[in-house]
């Protein structure tokens, strides 16, 4: 029951902290002067264009960008009936990219399922990697195995994801056939889901796996290993030693229960960076995620599509913090929520 009311109270916390997010979130992508449209309006009057200034006209009214920018956050989180009535992030209407001239749910629709599985599969490749190389790593500390868990470590923290995808681009396809950018065959795209389009997108999630996961993997690893070479050194450890315990029952019981404490607490922070990281890769590779949408949005000020984006973003960080927060406490006794038990 303990667990269930803790789970119950976090989940509630965290959709007050992500109504607080919203509003910085809005009021961040609103301090650059101007916006979109205003910017639209400008050129447009400079060079006399006179349907456009009446459309640019329209759509600044129909989208409530001519009210105090409280007024504007309560109307795009659907708070408050604005000029098409009760239609807000609430109610499902993400709002509209002036960028794209599309609607906001039509341009993340397909990069926000993808998104959510290219970093996924990133997060299962960072603790696949990371968790046995840190245990090998610790247990075999001053060895040629630590050394080399922990220049390969280094390297992957070294390198550039940018540089790294460009390598895979070209030598991955070159010497072992790897499809060449996107995250599916472009006849697919589009298309609904089948088998063939399942394996598509699976051998194309290798090298933007591989790309995105690599500087999480090395630094994960390199935590893991200092945490739990910490947790070997202390007196319960000498304690089990000493009373004959097998080695690798030694080393599993506690002390990697111990250590495994910050490896959980990252999973908080791992999907956002994972995803901020990203961008970057995502235009090298030509990804079909949110990342080449969120870059645009930025540069051309499209408030609605970056806002969508971000509070997205800062959903995956709240409910990864939460999820790691749960597991603490199912993994450490000595961690209690809420007072006594």
């Amino acid at each position: 029951m303990a667990i269930l009311r803790y789970a119950t109270l976090r989940f509630i916390t965290m959709l007050l902290t992500l109504l607080v997010v919203s509003v910085l979130i809005f009021i961040i992508i609103n301090l650059p002067p101007g916006d979109y449209l205003s910017n639209q309006l400008t050129e447009l009057r400079a060079t006399g264009q006179e349907a456009g200034i009446a459309k640019a006209e329209f759509m600044y009214h129909e989208y409530a960008m001519d009210r105090p920018l409280w007024e504007q956050y309560t109307i795009w989180m659907g708070f408050t009936p604005g000029p098409q009535g009760y239609s807000g992030m609430l109610q499902g209407d993400f709002g509209w990219s002036f960028e794209f001239d599309r609607p906001v749910s039509e341009i993340v629709g397909e990069a926000l399922w993808l998104t959510v599985l290219v970093n996924v599969a990133a997060v299962l490749f960072v603790y696949l990697v990371a968790l046995p190389l840190g245990v090998l790593a610790a247990a075999k500390a001053k060895t040629w195995v630590d050394y080399t868990s922990s220049f390969v470590g280094y390297l992957g923290l070294a390198t550039p994801n940018f540089l790294l995808a460009l390598m895979l681009f070209y030598y991955g396809h070159r010497y072992f056939d790897l499809p060449i950018g996107g995250l599916m065959a472009p006849e697919l795209e589009g298309e609904p889901m089948s088998l063939e389009k399942v394996k598509s997108i699976l051998v194309h999630l290798i090298v933007p796996t591989f790309v995105i996961g690599t500087a999480g993997a090395a630094g994960m690893m390199q935590r893991l290993r200092a945490n739990l070479l910490d947790e070997l050194g202390k007196p319960y450890v000498e304690t089990a030693r000493a009373k004959g315990l097998p080695p690798a029952k030694r080393l599993w019981k506690y002390p990697l229960r111990m250590a495994f404490n910050p490896f959980v607490a990252d999973i908080g922070n791992l999907l956002p960076s994972l995803i901020s990281g990203s961008v970057l890769v995502s235009v090298v590779l030509g990804l079909q995620t949110i990342g080449p949408a969120l870059l645009t949005a930025l540069k051309t000020q499209d408030q609605f599509l970056a806002g969508f984006i971000l509070l997205f973003v800062a959903l995956l960080t709240l409910v990864g913090t939460m999820i790691s927060d749960v597991l603490l406490m199912l993994l450490d006794p000595r961690i209690r929520y809420g007072g006594r038990d």
